[in-house]
Formats: structure tokens, C-alpha cells, sequence
């Protein structure tokens, strides 16, 4: 064992939520050469295994469903955003209203999953940019943070791939994004910390001036909360 390295296993590593440097998700060359159906069906089998040897009894009706049920899920749903072919189309428009102040969209609903435990990870984005001569539909914002949500995150890495996205498709380096979020990793597991939450933020271009940044921040805590 050596001593003089304080990290000791890959427990560790992931309680200390250390990753690589890379942005991009770390992905097999071969990640997309098996179909959906396919996938589904190995990780029924995979997650059958993990049941019986947890001792689950997968004749019973509550439970034989069980398996399919989550391949399916992480399949289709919480991982969907793993496959390049689900990345949302980030159609961008001429910026005819000549709008030159920053756009921000607030409290995006988050719902991703820790790559290192696979617990979920629940918070809000907020996001926003600075039109050069292209503007970008709304939603399409809360599609793109949404796409890079739905795949095993580390919330550095994904608030870095919203903000290089919206870069690439608006032609600007001026994006922001800041995530608040909580990880059940820390709150239903080890310490168990219930209150504390991550908050991560990424600042491009113009927004790396203390002026605008502290503009940005100013803009998310509006309280824009209505009433019904």
C-alpha cells in the first residue's frame, strides 16, 4: 500500500467526487454498436442477478417486473441522454429584436444521476447568454440541459457540456450556467446530510467579468415566483 497517497480505493476516489478533467462523458469506442432492445434485455438479466443475490424473491408479483422495469429505465429514460442520436436539435434564430443584454433562463428543473454511486441528483439550473447576431428558442435551453442531466454525471462535467453546447450552436462564448442541486449520494448514504446541496457554475466570454457575472447572479435571485 502506499502511504504517501491519501486516496487508498475507488470507494474514496468517489466520496472525495473525483473525475477527469475531460468534458466529455467517458464512453467505450463501442458504446452504440448494441441496439436498445438489446441493452434492455442484457441489463434484465444483469439486474435479476443483482436481486437474487440481494435474496429478493423474483416469483413474487411485486418484484418479478422488477428487472425489465429498470433496463428499460436506464435505457430509455435516465440515460437516454447517453446516445449522440438524442442530442436535441439547437436550431438558432437572427437576433432580429436586437436584444444586446444578457438572456437568462432560471430554474430549470434537473434530474440527473452520480456516476459514482448511480443516486439521483436533484436542483435547478440556471443558464444564460449573450446574443451575437443569434438567439435560441427557450426551450431548447431546457432541452439541452435536460439531454446532458440524463446520463451518469459528475455536475462539474455537466454544467461545462451545457455551457459548451449553447456555445457551439449560438457562435458565442458568452453562456453561463449555474446548478444547485442535491445528490443523494451525500443525503440518503454515508454522512447523510440531508440539507447541504452542490452548487456548480461555469462562465464564458463577457460573464467572466465580475460586472456581468454579478449581473447573472443578481438575475437568479429574482423572486419570480407566481402565484396561481
Amino acid at each position: 500500500m502506499n502511504t504517501d497517497n491519501p486516496i487508498n480505493s475507488h470507494d474514496e476516489e468517489g466520496d472525495l467526487h473525483i473525475s477527469n478533467s475531460n468534458i466529455e462523458t467517458p464512453l467505450k469506442a463501442n458504446a452504440f454498436e448494441m441496439d436498445d432492445a438489446t441493452k434492455i434485455q442484457v441489463i434484465q438479466e444483469h439486474f435479476e442477478k443483482i436481486m437474487d443475490t440481494l435474496g429478493l424473491d423474483l416469483q413474487d408479483d411485486s418484484l418479478k417486473g422488477t428487472p425489465k422495469r429498470v433496463a428499460k429505465m436506464f435505457v430509455q429514460e435516465i440515460f437516454g441522454g447517453l446516445h449522440p442520436d438524442r442530442k436535441p436539435s439547437a436550431s438558432t434564430f437572427e437576433n432580429k429584436y436586437q436584444y444586446g443584454e444578457m438572456l437568462v433562463e432560471k430554474n430549470i428543473v434537473v434530474y440527473s444521476t452520480c456516476e459514482h454511486h448511480f443516486l439521483p441528483i436533484v436542483g435547478r439550473a440556471h443558464v444564460a447568454y449573450i446574443s451575437k447576431g443569434r438567439v435560441i428558442g427557450l426551450s431548447k435551453m431546457n432541452r439541452i440541459v435536460d439531454y446532458y442531466a440524463k446520463r451518469p454525471q459528475v455536475q462539474e462535467r455537466m454544467t461545462k457540456q451545457i455551457v459548451a453546447a449553447l456555445q457551439e450552436a449560438l457562435g458565442t462564448d458568452d453562456v453561463a450556467c449555474v446548478i444547485d442541486a442535491k445528490h443523494l449520494c451525500v443525503n440518503s448514504r454515508g454522512i447523510r446530510d440531508i440539507e447541504s446541496s452542490t452548487v456548480t457554475a461555469e462562465f464564458g466570454g463577457a460573464f467572466k467579468e465580475e460586472e456581468k457575472k454579478r449581473d447573472f447572479l443578481d438575475y437568479i435571485n429574482l423572486d419570480t415566483h407566481f402565484g396561481a
